[in-house]
């Protein structure tokens, strides 16, 4: 079903992400896939109203949600992980004995395209379901060449299956492979000279992101990566601060980085490298429920600095296995101490900063893709109020319904 009009409609316009920017009894005009106003139904300009429209009964209407950080293609699960953590092992450990990342690198290696499509399908039409039109998904289960193209690959089809924009990013250096055991720089020369550019040459490159910590690589091995991928026109993040100090989220700052994710170890008085950068700071509290991490996230320092807060489910088999954006948006508040507006933000227009598309997506602005999320709920709060109840009616993707039949 094709819309022009969205009529009767309580928007939440989120257009700098201080504010909800409510606007009841309003409409929104799509023309080419594309918002092409905004107001009060009563101001609707003469020549648009003939159009196709939808009533939404005074329903809540947002951007589409993004969600800018997940690993959602992959193989297997790793639910004995999950057992064994809860009898007092922790990641690190299972890590060392050959499980966490490497435990899915094998499934993932042993797995075909199709295959990696197949199983990712359900996590996709989860996310979908709870209003997500966005999508980033990493590699980095493949650990060499051909498997994170493969993966790559999968995203951009399991995508364009579900009608989803999509941000791929190549994780190459994600972990050490076994095979090459104490020799981790020789393996960051191989995602530098082989891996990479293999996958930019390919097509299926948006960014690139490198885990930088203690069970992973370096500040110095993540910089070769980073100088790697903006030789070759592509823009960074980084896994920084999940786990220990290291000084990754600073040195990406410095490098111009989209974002830095995790950042629980990240300390107070570095925040204002990030601000003056522009990088934002992806909080991923599934990860901190699911590891039951103590460390918290420097939020008050992020919002004294004007850092942009987003927030992502993290979806993984290992430490975030979460497909709920509204889950998260919970976590946001309970964990981290988000109001429902910042964890609202954090999956929308501050998302989009994450992934360098506010330009695009992630507020309801003229000119912006017409990527909508409609809800039953009488006030944008109740989307991080709730536990366990999709309240989402249907999304519109380029003024397409996408993941819900039309609202009754």
């Amino acid at each position: 079903m094709y819309i022009q009009l969205l009529q009767n409609a309580l928007l939440t316009r989120l257009v700098d992400g201080n504010d909800y920017h409510l606007l009841p009894d309003a409409t929104v005009v799509i023309g080419d896939d594309r918002i092409a106003w905004v107001g009060p139904d009563a101001d609707l300009p003469d020549r648009y109203r003939g159009a196709d429209r939808l009533d939404c009964g005074g329903r809540l209407l947002t951007p589409g949600l993004i969600d800018c950080h997940t690993h959602l293609v992959y193989g297997g699960n790793r639910a004995g992980e999950f057992e064994r953590r809860l009898q007092g092992e922790d990641y690190g450990e299972i890590a060392r004995q050959g499980g966490g990342i490497m435990a899915t690198v094998r499934a993932t290696r042993s797995a075909t395209t199709e295959d990696l499509v197949m199983q990712s399908r359900p996590r996709l039409g989860a996310l979908v379901s709870e209003g997500v039109t966005t999508v980033e998904i990493k590699s980095g289960y493949g650990l060499e060449r051909d498997t994170e193209i493969r993966m790559l690959e999968a995203a951009g089809r399991l995508c364009r299956e579900a009608g989803v924009r999509c941000q791929r990013t190549f994780l190459g250096a994600h972990a050490l492979p076994p095979e090459f055991f104490g020799r981790a720089d020789d393996y960051i020369a191989l995602v530098c000279d082989d891996m990479l550019p293999a996958a930019a040459a390919a097509g299926v490159v948006d960014a690139v992101d490198a885990f930088c910590e203690h069970i992973a690589f370096s500040v110095a091995q993540t910089e070769r990566v980073f100088d790697r991928a903006q030789g070759l026109g592509l823009p960074v993040k980084c896994h920084a601060e999940q786990l220990s100090h290291m000084g990754g989220a600073v040195m990406s700052a410095s490098r111009g980085a989209l974002s830095v994710d995790h950042i629980e170890y990240l300390p107070a008085e570095s925040v204002g490298s990030l601000a003056e950068a522009n990088t934002v700071a992806v909080l991923l509290p599934g990860a901190f429920y699911i590891l039951k991490e103590r460390q918290l996230p420097p939020v008050a320092a992020l919002r004294e600095h004007g850092v942009p807060i987003a927030l992502a489910t993290d979806a993984n088999p290992g430490s975030s296995p979460v497909f709920s954006p509204l889950l998260i948006m919970n976590m946001g508040c309970t964990l981290f101490g988000l109001t429902p507006l910042e964890a609202l933000a954090g999956f929308t227009i501050n998302a989009a900063r994450a992934l360098g598309l506010a330009d695009r997506i992630g507020s309801i602005e003229p000119g912006k893709a017409a990527d909508l999320a409609l809800w039953n709920c009488g006030h944008p709060a109740e989307l991080s109020y709730h536990v366990g109840l999709n309240s989402c009616a249907g999304v519109v993707q380029g003024g397409q319904w996408r993941g819900g039949g039309p609202p009754a």
